[in-house]
């Protein structure tokens, strides 16, 4: 696909950042995008490689090949329509997928891989400018309705198959808006808000009700909601996070990321701000625990309020800086990345392990740490002690709570801890109940929520009408 010499002719290039000093000022979006002749370029690099293994890399099987051709051929609004063939909403992953696509790609056996997720964001911001992005209205209503619960990527991207197959579907979402993490858990500056919202007008046009503020389990019943709805999808998330049991975590100033985060990203959209604590980064020597996405996010926030310092720590050892790519190829290899929070002026340690908290008049002060080696376990005479006014625990999220909705349907969980269902039918062991996302695989990435809220929405879909007409 493409241009059959391009992968010999171009080199990749992928879209660059504002500069460090002018994007840490405001919570805005950084990434600079390529021109639409340079994009045509990158997608020219393409080659028709036999077996696209970037299928398989891809969680929701984009079919990369026919839309990198047909960019490259000036085609935009068929490689639009390919796009969204496969993907509910190419613009959240054009920006926060970390493109396992490409780890995949033929290319990058040898060479660079092919600028997949930049060539996807410009389809989908070229849909949007262009005006080619408008509500699909089900050209027949089904008397059947479907309650949806919880409205991050797989609750939404459920909704949306099902509103265009006809069904009458409500969204519940106990926050004031839409979006899950989408919107209270990653920041601004990775994904602006206003990308929710214009999906929001659209799905509403589609005939998807939307009730916010809305906890189920606590302002509304689970029971009502079976006897009220002929299908019941359970797409909450993953939200009960992993704490640290040492001395001190009560302390004043210790926090989840999650308590901090959606903080920030409320102010930023003039929500309701009162909030029971307030957490600020500003003027703080800030430690953030955890060496994962969520913890960049918090270092890229503190980074913006103001803090006097911050530092990030991984219990893992430093991975290489390069793959062995014959081994590791086409899965997602591990190897050392640099997030561009991390890039604005994080400190980073690994194989570092917390063994206490330190305080005065019950607030934080320090931390105290230790070396580990590769079985996790101290070195002797590692110890380390670091300043710290505010301690921040990005270590990941075990499974969902389980007080409340899932508690009181009685619906079996996994060994996790998640809901049970199988990637078949996404059935729950509860009749006409089911579950799709991180509520029911565990904390994992926006492009798998999407492929599983799909996939769930065909499942439905076959349960309710005895035939599967939307697609896996």
């Amino acid at each position: 696909m493409g241009k059959v010499t391009g992968f010999m002719e171009v080199r990749k290039k992928e879209r660059t950042y504002l500069d460090i000093d002018s994007r840490i000022t405001n919570y805005n979006e950084f990434v600079v995008p390529l021109s639409e002749n340079e994009t045509k370029k990158q997608a020219s690099r393409c080659m028709d490689c036999g077996v696209p293994y970037c299928h398989s890399g891809c969680p929701v099987n984009n079919q990369i090949p026919d839309w990198n051709d047909l960019v490259y051929t000036g085609k935009w609004k068929e490689a639009l329509n390919n796009l969204h063939s496969t993907n509910n909403f190419p613009e959240f992953t054009g920006r926060i997928c970390p493109a396992p696509c490409e780890a995949a790609c033929t290319l990058n056996l040898y060479e660079e891989s092919v600028s997949i997720k930049t060539i996807e964001c410009s389809i989908i911001d070229t849909g949007y400018k262009n005006g080619w992005i408008v509500p699909v209205i089900a050209e027949k209503k089904i008397e059947k309705t479907v309650a949806i619960i919880g409205s991050g990527p797989a609750g939404m991207a459920c909704a949306q198959q099902l509103a265009r197959g006809g069904y009458n579907v409500t969204v519940f979402e106990k926050n004031e808006k839409i979006g899950g993490l989408l919107r209270y858990g990653i920041p601004d500056f990775k994904m602006e808000k206003h990308l929710i919202d214009r999906r929001e007008d659209q799905m509403s046009k589609e005939g998807v009700n939307f009730k916010t503020g809305v906890n189920v389990g606590k302002d509304i019943s689970i029971d009502e909601i079976r006897n009220q709805y002929d299908a019941v999808v359970l797409a909450g998330g993953s939200e009960y996070p992993r704490d640290l049991p040492v001395k001190g975590r009560e302390l004043d100033g210790v926090h989840f990321a999650m308590d901090f985060l959606p903080q920030q990203n409320r102010r930023v959209s003039n929500e309701n701000n009162t909030f029971k604590k307030e957490i600020s980064a500003k003027n703080k020597n800030v430690i953030v625990i955890g060496g994962g996405d969520t913890g960049s996010d918090c270092i890229g926030t503190s980074i913006r309020q103001g803090a006097r310092s911050v530092t990030q720590l991984e219990i893992m050892p430093i991975p290489p800086e390069q793959e062995d790519k014959d081994l590791t190829w086409p899965n997602w290899p591990l190897k050392l990345r640099t997030s561009s929070s991390q890039e604005e002026g994080a400190l980073r340690d690994f194989s570092v392990m917390t063994e206490s908290i330190d305080g005065e008049n019950g607030t934080v002060t320090s931390i105290n740490c230790v070396k580990v080696n590769d079985k996790m376990k101290p070195i002797k005479n590692s110890q380390f002690k670091l300043k710290a006014d505010l301690v921040l625990l990005a270590m990941g999220f075990i499974h969902p709570t389980h007080k409340g909705m899932i508690e009181d349907l009685g619906v079996e969980k996994d060994p996790r801890g998640n809901v049970l269902a199988n990637t078949s039918d996404y059935k729950t062991s509860i009749d006409n109940v089911f579950s799709a996302g991180d509520m029911r695989r565990g904390q994992s990435l926006v492009v798998w929520a999407i492929r599983e809220g799909r996939q769930c929405a065909s499942s439905v879909d076959l349960f309710l009408s005895g035939e599967r007409n939307l697609p896996l």
